[in-house]
């Protein structure tokens, strides 16, 4: 189950109490998806991991494993369309994370343009706000 990390030898937050609590988001996230994956609710999955997207794709490792696990996904689903767009994002994520060009907002699955912006949630929107 999901613990927060905090306390000593917690991650740096940047200087931001958001920023904490976006990586703990985009852990819980993560671990709902997988939880859901590995129950076989590839659907419920997929919606865990768009909000994965949405939290992590700021950062580099978070923002291609949340690619890979969409990748899982989609050949789970037996989805071309889906793996060969998550193949690209893989790449193309990594590179704009590591240069810090990302779409805001942009969920992930190839049912969005790569370079669309979405409206961000308001629940997380202070978690996603530029650092």
């Amino acid at each position: 189950m999901y613990q927060p990390r905090n306390g000593p030898g917690a991650p740096a937050a940047h200087g931001r109490p958001e920023a904490l609590q976006c990586r703990q988001a985009y852990d819980a996230a993560m671990t709902c998806a997988i939880d859901r994956y590995r129950q076989g609710d590839h659907d419920g999955a997929f919606q865990y991991l768009e909000l994965a997207h949405v939290l992590g794709q700021r950062r580099t490792w978070p923002h291609v494993r949340t690619h890979g696990w969409m990748l899982k996904v989609g050949w789970k689903r037996r989805s071309l369309p889906e793996v060969w767009g998550q193949l690209l994002r893989i790449v193309l994520g990594a590179l704009g994370s590591a240069v810090g060009i990302v779409p805001t907002g942009n969920t992930g699955g190839t049912k969005v343009g790569m370079f669309e912006r979405l409206p961000v949630a308001p629940s997380i929107r202070r978690l996603v706000r530029r650092e």
